[in-house]
């Protein structure tokens, strides 16, 4: 690669810093993605790999793999300490520097605890493949520990799930664990009868996937009721212990509780001295570049911008969308001609509840059910990237379609948390 190329620097491999990188293929310049992870995440799967359905490799794919015939690029793992930008330098966390003609911020969002962050040593949240894997291996501990516990009290506290949002990822969360506690773990268990686990969805607002029309929402509470999940709605969460959560005036003991309720944007935000909203973000410019840097973009859910209108959603079809806008904003830059203002196309949305249930909202078109489900199935497993992880992934979900089994329930490593060892059990 030429050093005589404008430089440009992408930070964070997800859906636009990817989407963007790809798009500029062809284009004279030189591209450095930096990301803390070497993998491209799918995080609508996410949760799929948390509640043991799929593994990591499925729905991951190495960035340099993704690229590898990219030759205008080189992917740098690190992690990024701050931006200077009236300097156009990029900090790395081990002292590096990197000097940009050219930047775009795309490092996604975290949890957000509205206030209350000491709630993240009880409630983790679900952003990243770690996240996933010590919330997988949570959950199936939870249901060992029950099976082990000798105490009527704190074997319910063991099998008494809540999940707190019920946004997509709530109720995906919910519906699936529903599901496992009544059929995947039938029969496996000798002194606990796991399909006897609670299992509660907790949205403070007044109704599940708020986003989505008041009759979807609806049928996807009763559908959610009818895999057995408790439905609380209304009503927020004031205090969450190890021991469980405080709903309203009544402190529910649980050994398991799932954030799903809020996201704030990444910390590397504050870094461009800039004006930023209430949950972090930074308003951009119609063109997604920052106020005063025209030459510093922002993309994903990093990004506080409007779309006739409205405001455009955290969601992946965003993301990719605005990756390849900055692309051709970089293309039309360097060619002299004026950008244009990002425009958002709203595909629709989708939210699956459980096997056969989903949700699907098209605008003037709407459906629930199990033609929903197939929707639902098909696009997931068409945005995929790679040929092996759509495979993979369609024979996992086919097999777990007729036989109710999730095939990677191995319970691996240490979480730090102490509950590795069960308690004792008494003696016959």
């Amino acid at each position: 690669m030429s050093h005589a190329l404008p430089h440009v620097v992408v930070i964070g491999g997800g859906f636009a810093g990817l989407w963007a990188t790809r798009a500029l293929a062809a284009a004279p310049l030189r591209i450095t993605l930096i990301d803390r992870h070497n993998h491209h995440l799918f995080q609508p799967l996410l949760y799929q790999v948390a509640t043991a359905g799929l593994s990591a490799p499925d729905i991951a794919a190495p960035l340099r793999h993704i690229l590898r015939r990219q030759e205008n690029v080189e992917v740098l793992l690190a992690d990024v300490a701050s931006i200077a930008p009236d300097r156009k330098q990029v900090m790395l966390a081990d002292g590096g520097t990197l000097a940009f003609d050219y930047l775009l911020l795309a490092t996604g969002a975290t949890h957000a605890y509205f206030g209350h962050d000491e709630w993240a040593a009880h409630a983790p949240g679900l952003k990243t493949l770690d996240d996933a894997l010590r919330l997988r291996r949570h959950l199936l501990l939870a249901f060992e520990r029950a099976e082990a516990e000798t105490d009527p009290a704190r074997r319910a506290a063991w099998l008494n799930f809540a999940i707190v949002g019920g946004g997509p990822t709530g109720v995906e969360l919910a519906g699936t664990l529903a599901e496992i506690a009544r059929h995947t773990l039938k029969n496996e268990f000798r002194n606990i009868d796991p399909s006897q686990a609670r299992v509660r969805l907790i949205e403070a607002g007044p109704r599940v996937l708020s986003s989505f029309p008041e009759a979807l929402s609806a049928k996807a509470r009763r559908q959610l009721e009818k895999l057995g999940v408790e439905v609380s709605t209304g009503t927020p969460v004031s205090d969450i212990t190890a021991e469980g959560y405080r709903l309203g005036d009544a402190f529910v003991p649980a050994k398991t509780v799932v954030w799903a309720a809020g996201v704030a944007a990444s910390p590397l935000s504050r870094s461009l001295g800039v004006p930023l909203d209430r949950a972090g973000r930074v308003p951009v410019q119609p063109d997604l570049s920052v106020p005063g840097h025209p030459d510093i973009f922002v993309a994903g859910d990093l990004a506080a911008v409007t779309s006739d209108g409205k405001p455009v959603p955290g969601v992946a079809p965003a993301a990719k969308q605005m990756g390849r806008h900055v692309a051709q904003t970089l293309r039309a830059r360097m060619a002299g001609k004026p950008s244009t203002a990002f425009r958002y196309r709203d595909y629709g949305n989708l939210a699956t509840i459980g096997r056969m249930a989903a949700v699907v909202d098209f605008g003037r078109l709407k459906f629930s059910g199990l033609l929903a489900w197939w929707f639902w199935l098909t696009a997931h497993v068409f945005f995929l990237i790679g040929f092996r992880n759509r495979l993979v992934v369609l024979l996992n979900w086919f097999w777990a379609y007729w036989s109710y089994q999730r095939g990677a329930r191995i319970i691996l490593g240490d979480d730090g948390s102490g509950t590795d060892t069960a308690p004792p059990r008494a003696q016959p």
